[in-house]
């Protein structure tokens, strides 16, 4: 199995047994006595009083007990008295914690890490195959590994020692700085329990300025609930978190899987310039020179999602009109769609994003219609006020009663007092004939506060003139 790694038993120097902790230790000169081959690292002082039957001298330097560090960079091994330790711990959990990463009774050694930072850690197979399923295809399965070192150069030292932590005692070790690594670790070798930690304490701690990267790792690791809680936490502080430094660090699929959205809270342009700051980020990452060219090419089809024509044409013209990612042809067909009617259609979604949580509701002006009456272009209005702040997503127009009609038509929030237009929308409309209305929607939903009076706006650029329920003004 690619964890099994190779490698037999490493050579002892004089002295030094075999279950020892991997560096030259003091020399025993007395042999030790059987079955306590671990007690004999340690020196033999004379020690006074009568030894318990069956013990040896290497049993006797034992029973002092110390915790002992080896050689800079490995783990802290325990080494407390073998001679009867089974007394002082009670319970099974006890004594199973007592064996984690104790040379006692081991008879696996794993040789964690790389270069200077590797640690070699003694484990127990038994211990290790009753937690894993991984593990126990490595020690007792049909390739089984004969190894009593087994090199993870893939795993962290300290993220390993969570993983044999928890498979020992069920005790959660992890941390911010530890807590992706023992996820990967977790996963690799099939703890479920202890990905489940994992992923509980990223949910704790997510926030705006490390949701792109949490959101990169629950992809890697595939972890959906806590990438849907990563989106939703983006949904709400976009601008906080496309500000983030972590957001230029991301890939381009999750770059797509967010600009996929309709639920971002941000307007389209300052989401534009934060993706023009991933891609100069992307080319240096693939060594391209940072121009226009190479970043369009980076962005892929992350591009095609940004929508431009949420933009005011200020916007556009002073931003991706100028930036040399977008191409003449796309430039030219966004001004016409900003200024002329009816629009042209556009290679770009011009779906509105809608970042409001709760209910959507809709105010009718009539309770019922019974009869047509005619429009002559003019802007029809009606004066407003709420009790509650809300926001206005769009208008419910109707249109011509004769049969299916195509309508062009501007929308408006005023504030009225002021006469300050506070959204507004040139867009368009198809009616079937029917008595029913149709949803005119803004680019962004305009926030209306309580006791304030405000005037929604439609007008509409009629075919010809008609007799019919063409009245164009917001009934909805």
């Amino acid at each position: 199995m690619a964890a099994g790694g190779s490698g037999g038993r490493a050579s002892c120097p004089p002295g030094v047994s075999a279950g020892a902790g991997g560096g030259p230790g003091p020399s025993a000169n007395a042999a030790p006595a059987p079955g306590n081959a671990a007690a004999a690292a340690a020196p033999a002082p004379a020690t006074p009083g009568t030894s318990p039957p069956g013990s040896g001298p290497g049993a006797q330097a034992a029973a002092g007990g110390e915790r002992v560090a080896e050689e800079p960079g490995a783990a802290a091994l325990l080494r407390e008295p073998v001679y009867n330790w089974q007394a002082t711990k009670p319970t099974v959990q006890e004594r199973f914690a007592f064996l984690f990463n104790n040379e006692v009774l081991c008879d696996v050694h794993f040789l964690v890490g790389k270069g200077l930072g590797a640690q070699r850690i003694p484990a127990h197979r038994f211990v290790l195959a009753v937690g894993s399923a991984v593990f126990d295809a490595m020690f007792n399965g049909g390739m089984a590994t004969t190894s009593t070192e087994i090199e993870l150069p893939d795993v962290e030292p300290a993220a390993f020692l969570a993983l044999l932590k928890f498979l020992y005692s069920d005790e959660v070790q992890i941390g911010p700085e530890t807590v992706m690594t023992t996820l990967y670790t977790a996963k690799k070798y099939a703890v479920p329990a202890l990905e489940a930690h994992c992923v509980e304490f990223l949910k704790k701690n997510l926030r705006a300025d490390n949701a792109f990267m949490l959101l990169t790792q629950a992809r890697l690791f595939d972890e959906p609930q806590l990438a849907s809680l990563c989106l939703e936490n983006i949904d709400k502080n976009t601008a906080d978190a496309i500000t983030a430094e972590g957001f230029t660090d991301i890939d381009l699929d999750t770059l797509v899987a967010v600009l996929e959205r309709d639920t971002l809270g941000i307007r389209e342009v300052r989401l534009f310039n934060a993706v023009v700051r991933w891609s100069e980020a992307e080319c240096q990452r693939q060594q391209l020179q940072v121009m226009p060219e190479n970043k369009r090419k980076v962005l892929g089809k992350a591009l095609a999602l940004i929508r431009f024509p949420l933009m005011t044409i200020e916007e556009f013209a002073a931003g991706p009109a100028q930036s040399g990612i977008l191409v003449d042809r796309e430039v030219v067909s966004l001004f016409l769609h900003f200024t002329v009617n009816p629009k042209p259609r556009v290679d770009f979604i011009d779906r509105p994003r809608c970042c409001l949580r709760g209910k959507e509701c809709s105010i009718n002006r009539f309770q019922q219609v019974e009869s047509r009456w005619g429009y002559s272009g003019t802007s029809d209005r009606i004066r407003f006020s709420v009790n509650k702040r809300i926001f206005v997503v769009g208008f419910g127009l109707y249109g011509s009663i004769h049969g299916p009609t195509d309508y062009q038509v501007n929308i408006q929030i005023i504030h009225t007092d002021s006469n300050t237009v506070l959204g507004q929308n040139d867009t368009g409309f198809s009616c079937d004939g029917s008595a029913s209305t149709f949803r005119v929607m803004f680019k962004e939903p305009v926030e209306v506060l309580p006791n304030v009076n405000y005037t929604a706006c439609a007008t509409l650029k009629v075919p010809r003139p008609q007799r019919g329920r063409e009245d164009g003004g917001p009934d909805t």
